[in-house]
C-alpha cells in the first residue's frame, strides 16, 4: 500500500510538473506572438514613416518658341500644402564676381538673408551699385577684394551696375522660397530631395518676355522618382537682357 501511494504520488508530481512546463511554454509562446506582433507593428509605423517622408526630384526644362534651351532662367518652388519653413543654419555666402567686363553669372539666386561677396577679377577698376528697391548700395571704386560682402534681406530682383562700364548688367533674385535654382546652358535644372505634394512654381529671366502671369503655376511633384516638366516659351527671346540698370539715378 505505501509503494502504491508513493507510485501514485509519484505520478501527481509528474503531472504537476507536466502542467507547469507546459504553462511555461505557453507562457513562452504567448510572449512569442505578442514579441511577433510588436515587430510587425514597428515594421509597419517603419513602413508608414518612410512612405509619410518620400522626396522626389524635379527635372524641368525651358525651351524658346523654336525649341531651343534657355539658360539662366531662374526657377523656384514654395510649398502650396506647408508652412513656411525656418532655415535654422546660416547661409553660405554667394559670389558674383567680375570678369572681362562682366558680372559672373550673370544671373544669381539666393535666399532671403544671404550675404553676397563682390570680387573684382578684372585688371581694371569696377564700382558696383544698385537701385533696386529690394536693395539699394554702392560698392566704390575697387579692384580685387575690395569690400566686404552685402546682406539681402528682402525679397525681390537686384538690379546691379557698374558706375564705369555702362554695359555691364547682372542680377540677383532674392527669394524666400524653400527651393530654388537657375537653368544651364542646355536649359535644364534638376532639383532632388523634394518632399511630395504640391509647389507653386515660377520662372524669371532678363531675356524672357512672356508675361509674368504666364511663367507662374502649379506643379505636383511625386514621392519617389523624377518627376518631369518642359515649358515652351511663347515670345520670342529678348534682343539684352531687362530691365537695364540706370546710371541717371546715381546719387553723386
Amino acid at each position: 500500500m505505501y509503494e502504491g501511494k508513493r507510485m501514485a504520488h509519484g505520478k501527481s508530481h509528474v503531472r504537476s510538473r507536466s502542467r507547469a512546463g507546459s504553462r511555461v511554454a505557453n507562457g513562452f509562446a504567448l510572449r512569442g506572438r505578442l514579441s511577433a506582433k510588436r515587430v510587425t507593428l514597428a515594421f509597419i509605423v517603419t513602413l508608414a514613416t518612410a512612405s509619410a517622408c518620400g522626396a522626389g526630384e524635379l527635372a524641368i526644362g525651358i525651351v524658346d518658341r523654336t525649341g531651343r534651351p534657355v539658360g539662366d532662367v531662374v526657377v523656384t518652388l514654395a510649398p502650396l500644402d506647408a508652412k513656411p519653413t525656418h532655415r535654422g543654419t546660416a547661409l553660405p555666402t554667394a559670389v558674383m564676381d567680375q570678369r572681362n567686363l562682366a558680372f559672373v553669372p550673370r544671373v544669381l539666386v539666393v535666399a532671403t538673408g544671404t550675404s553676397v561677396s563682390f570680387p573684382n577679377s578684372d585688371s581694371v577698376s569696377h564700382q558696383v551699385y544698385s537701385f533696386s528697391a529690394a536693395k539699394r548700395f554702392q560698392l566704390p571704386l575697387y579692384k580685387g577684394e575690395g569690400h566686404a560682402p552685402v546682406v539681402f534681406d528682402h525679397d525681390g530682383l537686384v538690379v546691379l551696375g557698374c558706375n564705369i562700364h555702362d554695359e555691364m548688367a547682372g542680377y540677383i533674385y532674392v527669394t524666400s522660397a524653400a527651393y530654388f535654382g537657375t537653368t544651364d546652358a542646355t536649359g535644364t535644372l534638376r532639383v532632388p530631395d523634394l518632399p511630395a505634394g504640391a509647389y507653386q512654381l515660377t520662372l524669371w529671366s532678363p531675356l524672357v518676355a512672356d508675361p509674368p502671369p504666364t511663367l507662374t503655376r502649379p506643379i505636383a511633384i511625386a514621392a519617389q522618382g523624377v518627376t518631369p516638366s518642359r515649358v515652351q516659351l511663347a515670345r520670342e527671346l529678348r534682343a539684352r537682357p531687362e530691365p537695364r540698370p540706370r546710371r541717371g539715378d546715381w546719387e553723386y
